[in-house]
């Protein structure tokens, strides 16, 4: 290789390090930067002087702390990428976990109100009906509406036509299965009352209160009705 070949091969090189210098004196707040060219010339005298062997060792290493610099950079951007990612997410999951918990104790909430309430309402109901010899289906009807909460009386009401039509002396031959909700064994509607057989209030009390104790409502025991046709 020729001495002015290794002399331009040299300023390349030199320029490249001291370029990699000057950036870091530009991060770090240096003032040298003014004597960048003297010292891009100053280092080409002094690499024109060594073999072609090194000089290419030296343009390496600068190429090389070009590359650990940006790796460096880079690496440092993911990570705070990561971490805010990973901040958002756990805030996102901590929102959605509080709304869940929130809207459960409402339900819970709502679930316990509306059997204290109906309990209270079949309890005083039940037995402000006139007794009389037998009883219509819209008799019946009347009376289940005035027991039963309103929201709650199309389920109630569904389970019955089912059950029996709302027919409060239906008996199922087979099984001997009684009244309104078919309680098996009939003696069930006792707990109501010793009247079960002949008044539906009675058995209304028994069936509405069954539905709050067992599903929580008379809507939810429909729900489990309509998956498995019996409750």
């Amino acid at each position: 290789m020729s001495r002015i070949s290794v002399r331009g091969f040299a300023v390349a090189s030199a320029t490249a390090v001291t370029a990699v210098g000057s950036v870091v004196g530009v991060a770090s707040g240096s003032t040298a930067q003014n004597n960048d060219a003297e010292a891009t010339a100053a280092d080409a005298t002094l690499l024109a002087d060594i073999p072609a062997g090194q000089q290419a060792q030296v343009q390496t290493a600068s190429l090389a702390q070009q590359a650990d610099a940006q790796a460096i950079a880079a690496d440092t951007s993911a990570k705070k990428d990561a971490e805010e990612a990973a901040r958002k997410a756990a805030a996102e999951t901590a929102y959605a976990k509080k709304a869940e918990a929130e809207k459960a104790a409402k339900e819970a909430k709502e679930r316990a109100e509306l059997k204290e309430a109906a309990s209270r309402s079949a309890a005083r109901d039940s037995s402000s009906f006139p007794v009389l010899s037998s009883y219509s289906v819209a008799q019946i009807q009347a009376m289940a509406r005035q027991m039963v909460p309103s929201g709650q009386f199309q389920c109630f009401s569904n389970i019955v036509n089912h059950e029996s039509s709302w027919n409060y002396q239906a008996v199922n031959a087979s099984s001997g299965a009684y009244g309104l909700f078919q309680a098996l064994p009939a003696g069930k509607y006792a707990s109501a009352g010793a009247d079960w057989r002949t008044n539906p209030a009675t058995q209304i009390k028994w069936g509405l209160n069954y539905m709050n104790s067992r599903y929580g409502s008379p809507c939810e025991a429909w729900s489990f009705w309509s998956a498995n046709h019996w409750y």
